[in-house]
C-alpha cells in the first residue's frame, strides 16, 4: 500500500478568478484525455475552441484528426497508432500546428501512454458519484480522485517507484445536471435562459458543457484524465434524479415543458464527453452514431449539431437504439459494463433493468477464456439486506392492480429512491443466475473465473458483501460498491444504512416482502467490509488468479488511507 499524500490546500476562486467558467480558455478548452489504449493504440479526446485539426504527437507513434462541432463547441477524438509495447511514451498536443499541451508554465509531469508490459499485474481504479472538483465545491470531504492524481504526481516528481493503473472506470455521475455546483447557480443566475428552466439544474448542450469544464477542469485532475486511461458509465445525475425509475415517472417527466431539451441535451452531451472514448479504437468504425457525426462533418463543414440533436431524442424515445453498454478484456480480465439507465423496460408487468436485446448482448459476453469477470453496474446488484427486501416490495406493491396500493407504492419508490437490482426482481434474479452458471464454470466459461466482481457505486458509501449461491459455485463472487469519489450522505441518513444490514431489520423487511407474496431471493449475502461513508476510490489488482481490492479515503488533511482491504479469491 502506498503509504498516504497530502493534498495541497487551496481556496475556491471567485468568478473573476483565471478559471472562470466564462473566460477564454485559449485553443485548448479541455482536455487532452486519455481514454482506451488497445494494443498499439490509443485515443486521445480534445475540446477546442474552434474548428481545427488536432494532432497528437507520441514519437514514434502519432496521430490527428479534425473536429466536430455541436451547437458552436468543437471536439476531436485522435487515434495514435504506432505505439510500442510495454512502453511509456510521452506525447504532446498541438491544434493547428500550435503546440497546446502541456500547457504554458505546467509543473505536472508529461503526460504519457502506457501499453502493458506481459505478465503485469491488472491494476484497475474505480468509483462514483463526483461533484465539481475541490475548486468549486467546499461542502463535501476531500476529493479522493484529486487526492489519487495527487499521489501519482508525487510518486513521478520523487522518482518513487509506483503500481500504475490500467484504468479509471468511473460508474456514474460523473456530473449533476440537477444538482450543480454553487459555481454553476451563478453561472446560470447571469445568462439568458428559457422562461421555464429550473433555476438550479443545466438545460440546454450549452449549459452542459460547463458542468464538464468545472468538473474536469481541475489541474490534478485535468493531468490525470490525460494520462491514466479511462472509461465511464452515466447514472441518473446525468440526467436528473430518479431518472427512468418508472413508467409512472416518464410520463409525469414529460409533462415538464423543459424535459425534452434536457433529455435530448443530456444523451448527446454523454455521448460526446463520455461514451465517444469509451469506444474501442478497433470500433471506432463500427459505431453509427460517429459514423454520421463525421459525414455531417463532410458535408457541413464539420457541423453534427442536427445529428447529435436527434441522436439525443432518439435514444431517449427508443431505448434499444444504441448500445451504451461495452466490453473490454485486459490481459486474462474481462470488464462488461452495463447500461443501468437508458435500456431499461418500464411497463407495468414487463419491468426489467435491460430490455431483451440488451440482456442477450450482455450474456453474450460472458463466454470466454479469462480468471477474472468484472461486472460494471452503477446501481449495485447486492444492498444491504433489509433495503433490498424493501425495495422488492416496493416494486409489488407498484405494480399491484388496486390502483390506491399502487399509488403508495410508486410514491414510497420514488420518494427513497428504491430503484435497483432489486426493485426490477426479474432482472436481480436473471443476473443472480447467470453469475452463478459462470461460478461453476458453465455457459462457456471454463475452467470457472478465479474472482468474479460486481463494481457499482451510487448509494453514497462503500461497502464490500460476498455471495453466498449454491454447492456448485466455486468462483467468488463479490458485490463491490465505492461511492461516493466527491459528494456525501447525510448523517441522518447513515444509521438507516447501517441498520441495513442488521439480522434482526432483515428479518423484518423479508416479513413485508413476504406479506405480498415475494419468495426467498435466490441468492445470500454477507457483509465483508463495513459500511464507509467518506469520499474514496477503488483499487481493484488481478494477478493471475489472484484478486485483492482496497478502498482508500480522504481523510480532513487531504491525504488517503487504507479504510478497507479484502482478498477476493
Amino acid at each position: 500500500m502506498h503509504p498516504p499524500q497530502a493534498l495541497e490546500v487551496r481556496d475556491m476562486p471567485e468568478d473573476d478568478s483565471p478559471r472562470s467558467l466564462d473566460e477564454d480558455h485559449g485553443p485548448l478548452v479541455l482536455g487532452p484525455v486519455l481514454r482506451r489504449v488497445e494494443g498499439d493504440r490509443a485515443t486521445i479526446w480534445v475540446e477546442t475552441s474552434h474548428p481545427a485539426t488536432v494532432a497528437v504527437d507520441a514519437a514514434p507513434a502519432s496521430g490527428s484528426a479534425r473536429t466536430f462541432t455541436v451547437h458552436g463547441h468543437h471536439y476531436a477524438l485522435v487515434v495514435v497508432s504506432g505505439l510500442p509495447e510495454g512502453a511509456v511514451t510521452p506525447y504532446t498536443v498541438s491544434i493547428d500546428g500550435a503546440p497546446v499541451w502541456p500547457l504554458p508554465g505546467n509543473t505536472s509531469p508529461p503526460s504519457a501512454i502506457r501499453t502493458r508490459p506481459d505478465g503485469a499485474a491488472v491494476r484497475l481504479i474505480f468509483g462514483s458519484c463526483r461533484e465539481s472538483s475541490p475548486l468549486s465545491v467546499t461542502r463535501f470531504p476531500p476529493d479522493a480522485l484529486d487526492a489519487y492524481a495527487g499521489r501519482l504526481i508525487e510518486s513521478i516528481n520523487a522518482d518513487a517507484p509506483t503500481e500504475w493503473p490500467d484504468l479509471l472506470v468511473l460508474l456514474g455521475d460523473q456530473v449533476y445536471a440537477d444538482e450543480t455546483p454553487e459555481k454553476i447557480q451563478r453561472w446560470l443566475g447571469r445568462r439568458k435562459r428559457r422562461a421555464d428552466a429550473p433555476k438550479k439544474q443545466v438545460v440546454d448542450f450549452h449549459e452542459y458543457t460547463k458542468l464538464y469544464l468545472d468538473s474536469w477542469g481541475d489541474p490534478e485532475i485535468r493531468w490525470l484524465l490525460s494520462t491514466v486511461p479511462s472509461v465511464m458509465i452515466f447514472d441518473d445525475h446525468e440526467i436528473i434524479d430518479d431518472w427512468n425509475t418508472s413508467d409512472r415517472w416518464r410520463t409525469s417527466m414529460a409533462a415538464l415543458s423543459w424535459w425534452e431539451e434536457r433529455i435530448r441535451a443530456g444523451l448527446s452531451s454523454y455521448w460526446v464527453y463520455q461514451h465517444l472514448g469509451n469506444i474501442a479504437p478497433s470500433a471506432l468504425a463500427d459505431d453509427p452514431v460517429y459514423a454520421a457525426v463525421l459525414s455531417a462533418g463532410d458535408s457541413s463543414g464539420g457541423d453534427a449539431t442536427e445529428v447529435l440533436d436527434a441522436f439525443g431524442t432518439r435514444a431517449d424515445h427508443e431505448p434499444t437504439a444504441y448500445r451504451w453498454s461495452y466490453a473490454i478484456d485486459i490481459d486474462r480480465t474481462r470488464l462488461v459494463v452495463v447500461d443501468n439507465r437508458a435500456a431499461r423496460v418500464l411497463a407495468r408487468g414487463h419491468r426489467a433493468m435491460l430490455a431483451e436485446s440488451e440482456w442477450t448482448w450482455f450474456t453474450e459476453q460472458i463466454p470466454g477464456d479469462y480468471d477474472h469477470l468484472l461486472i460494471g453496474s452503477s446501481l449495485p446488484w447486492l444492498l444491504p439486506p433489509a433495503i433490498h427486501h424493501l425495495e422488492a416490495a416496493t416494486e409489488r406493491l407498484a405494480e399491484s392492480p388496486r390502483n390506491w396500493v399502487s399509488k403508495v407504492g410508486e410514491k414510497l419508490r420514488q420518494a427513497v429512491d428504491l430503484e435497483h437490482w432489486a426493485a426490477f426482481k426479474r432482472s436481480f434474479d436473471a443476473l443472480t443466475a447467470l453469475l452463478s452458471q459462470v461460478g461453476a464454470g458453465q455457459g462457456g466459461v471454463s475452467p470457472p473465473p478465479a474472482s468474479i466482481s460486481v463494481l457499482s457505486g451510487d448509494v453514497h458509501h462503500s461497502y464490500a458483501a460476498r455471495a453466498v449461491l449454491g454447492p456448485d459455485v466455486v468462483s467468488p463472487i463479490h458485490q463491490l460498491t465505492c461511492s461516493p469519489v466527491h459528494n456525501d450522505m447525510p448523517r441522518y441518513i447513515r444509521p438507516a444504512m447501517k441498520f441495513g444490514w442488521n439480522p434482526p431489520a432483515a428479518k423484518l423487511m423479508r416479513s413485508l416482502a413476504r406479506s405480498v407474496g415475494l419468495p426467498r431471493p435466490p441468492v445470500r449475502w454477507d457483509k465483508t467490509a463495513d459500511p464507509y461513508f467518506g469520499n474514496a476510490v477503488g483499487v481493484l489488482v488481478l494477478d493471475g488468479r489472484s484478486a485483492h481490492v482496497t478502498v482508500e479515503g480522504t481523510r480532513p488533511d487531504k491525504t488517503l488511507g487504507e479504510v478497507a482491504s479484502l482478498k477476493l479469491t
